[in-house]
């Protein structure tokens, strides 16, 4: 049985090695670096779908502000633009004709109008064949003249 003299010293002598070391253990690296991989794997995907929401959102408040926009040229107008049956495209970069909606040059979507004298349908799409998240899918949403917004195709995945 040893004093506590000893076993004191021994401690310290323990400590006094662990403090002095210079790096870590090949095992202590491998644990910190597979912690760390399954942190990402949770994380990655979340980030991918939130990413691929908020740029969804681009297309769902311009097309709010075409049906703004629609719903002003109809009182000013008594019709909506255009009012011939005929589509308007926008393209990023451009200008929707009498509505004055600006489309920026960064915009990931294009959008359509089509209208007569009482109704409207606009549409936004992806301007990229790989939609959003670079996979086939296209994402499409549209709005009317009674304000309804509808997710055509959903590319973000759920």
């Amino acid at each position: 049985m040893q004093s506590e003299e000893g076993a004191g010293k021994e401690n310290g002598m323990i400590l006094l090695r662990f403090f002095k070391r210079k790096g870590f253990t090949l095992i202590e690296l491998l644990v910190v670096v597979a912690i760390i991989g399954v942190i990402a794997g949770l994380a990655i995907p979340r980030f991918m779908q939130s990413s691929g929401r908020s740029k969804q959102s681009e297309a769902q408040l311009i097309l709010k502000q075409i049906y703004d926009m629609q719903r002003a040229y109809r009182q000013l107008h008594d019709t909506y633009y255009p009012s011939d049956g005929s589509t308007i495209v926008a393209q990023p970069g451009g200008v929707i004709g009498s509505l004055d909606v600006e489309i920026m040059p960064s915009a990931r979507y294009s959008y359509s109008i089509t209208a007569t004298r009482t109704s409207f349908a606009a549409t936004a799409g992806t301007k990229k064949a790989t939609g959003l998240d670079d996979d086939p899918a296209l994402d499409m949403w549209s709005i009317d003249q009674t304000g309804t917004l509808t997710c055509v195709s959903n590319d973000v995945r759920q």
